[in-house]
């Protein structure tokens, strides 16, 4: 079972050196960049050779490409932002052991985020299982950006160990994602000639609140699960006023 550690990147010089330490007993560590601007290649040489640029033409192109130049089996992708702990290496280096022909095609890996300073259990943000680990040969690309997910033609299963998630260290750096990911949403809706009515813009963010904050207990996240489920509320109207703007105006 041979892994591949592949990581996409783009200005990720203060995650590129904890990243690639954390998958250091992968049998290679892949680093896909998109003309960065910071130390991220510098800093990701200290740790692998395997460094390829990519012109970004988007998240599915990326991942794709960035998957075609691994040269193991099995691909273990990894956003700079987190972190493999002790429990799923070792679950991880007992697959190496087992009979590949008896493994399944992919894994589903839970992760955990912390958010402004505390570890985010509710929310809908836990355990947020990722297909993290799977065979090359049976994978491929779906989803709408900037979400493009890792899929498997065949069976998958479940790890227990976790991926760790240190996102966004600000809300205005949380804010700014929110604001370049509903346009990517809005550009994905419009071309699909999603109509939005005037009332869509009251009704889906607020039921995206209650969703959030009531029936999956955002409540009991704290302060942080209030804007959490505040935010998700504004990235719903963001994203279907945006629509409604390429309609209208």
């Amino acid at each position: 079972m041979k892994i591949s550690a592949k990581i996409n990147v783009y200005n990720e010089e203060a995650n590129i050196a904890a990243v690639c330490e954390t998958v250091s007993w992968a049998d290679e560590i892949v680093v896909c960049d998109s003309n960065s601007t910071d130390r991220t290649v510098e800093i990701a040489r200290r740790y692998t050779d395997k460094i390829f640029n990519r012109e970004f033409r988007g998240y599915k192109d990326k991942h794709e490409y960035s998957d075609s130049v691994t040269t193991g089996d099995w691909i273990l992708w990894m956003d700079a932002d987190e972190r493999i702990t002790p429990e799923l290496r070792a679950e991880i280096e007992k697959l190496r052991t087992a009979d590949p022909a008896t493994l399944p095609d992919g894994f589903w890996i839970p992760r955990r985020t912390e958010f402004l300073g505390r570890w985010i259990l509710h929310s809908g943000w836990y355990p947020d299982y990722q297909m993290r680990l799977y065979r090359k040969a049976a994978s491929y690309w779906e989803g709408v950006a900037p979400h493009e997910v890792a899929h498997v033609r065949g069976r998958t299963e479940k790890l227990s160990g976790e991926l760790l998630h240190y996102t966004t260290q600000s809300l205005s750096e949380y804010h700014h994602r929110a604001d370049r990911y509903t346009t990517l949403a809005a550009e994905h809706l419009h071309a699909k000639g999603k109509p939005v009515r005037g009332i869509d813009l009251f009704i889906l963010p607020i039921a995206a609140f209650m969703r959030t904050y009531v029936l999956k207990r955002g409540f009991r996240d704290g302060v942080p699960g209030l804007i959490i489920a505040m935010f998700t509320a504004y990235s719903v109207l963001l994203k279907y006023a945006k629509v409604w703007e390429k309609r209208n105006t």
